[in-house]
């Protein structure tokens, strides 16, 4: 049985131990619970069982669990400069057990683990042959969710929290990342060098999603349009990457959407 109410107490219990008046605190908190709800949605828009849809929600509040120690101990969120946040949350969780404090029910743990652990991977890094239908599943719910909820976050909240600074301007897209955005349509994180491009990889978000829904919302929303508004470059190599990124994302997303409705 998955008791979400529940879930969501312990939740309210457990960063009670954080500074949630911290910006990047703050942010996450309202983010998990974002997720969560468009998870729900999610699987109710694929027909899918009441006890998936529960555990889609309850995987859409846990999912990001490892950013408040990531945020504690090395005060960012960017993973290649601090920790694996997905492989932290499922630590955090399953090694003291803080997990049985969410859900009582240990049956749904590999599903659980699984879906945390890969849903700040590519679709490309992730082994899916490992995974069971259903693990795969949610992992895929997962990703949508978390990726559909941090474009909107993106278009509106604190630039510092997020970019790690208030002013791009002075910033420039790095040839490898423009190349890999181009040409491979997906992000080695690794790779980037400025806050500029951790902007690019989240236009590169468009490229990674499992089901037509997340899109669908990032097109009616006009999300990428307020997202690209936020930000003037001063570099004319970078305006002009910029604004390439833009349209490239925009017909991306229309053309697999006439796709899908095919």
């Amino acid at each position: 049985m998955i008791d979400i109410l529940k879930a969501k107490n312990e939740f309210k219990k457990y960063i009670k131990q954080y500074d949630i008046e911290d910006k990047k605190i703050k942010l996450k908190i309202g983010h998990m619970e974002r997720v969560s709800n468009n998870s729900k949605k999610l699987a109710k828009s694929l027909n899918l069982e009441e006890e998936d849809i529960k555990l889609a929600q309850l995987i859409g509040l846990l999912h990001d669990i490892g950013r408040f120690e990531q945020a504690k101990r090395y005060n960012t969120f960017v993973d290649k400069d601090s920790i694996n946040h997905g492989e932290l949350g499922v630590k955090i969780l399953f090694e003291s057990n803080l997990i049985r404090k969410f859900i009582e029910d240990t049956n749904y743990d590999k599903i659980i683990e699984k879906s945390i652990l890969n849903h700040n991977k590519s679709m490309n890094d992730i082994e899916e042959k490992d995974l069971s239908k259903r693990e795969l599943l949610h992992t895929k719910i997962i990703r949508d969710a978390d990726k559909t909820d941090i474009i909107y976050i993106l278009t509106f909240d604190d630039k510092k929290a997020i970019w790690e600074k208030e002013d791009l301007s002075n910033d420039i897209i790095s040839d490898e990342i423009y190349r890999e955005f181009i040409e491979c349509k997906k992000i080695n994180y690794k790779e980037r060098k400025t806050s500029a491009d951790i902007l690019v990889s989240h236009f590169a978000y468009v490229y990674d999603f499992n089901f037509i829904q997340g899109l669908e919302n990032i097109k009616e929303n006009n999300y990428l349009e307020k997202l690209y508004s936020r930000f003037k470059f001063k570099d004319k190599q970078t305006q002009k990457r910029y604004k390439e990124i833009y349209k490239i994302s925009n017909q991306y997303i229309e053309e697999y959407i006439n796709q899908k409705m095919k």
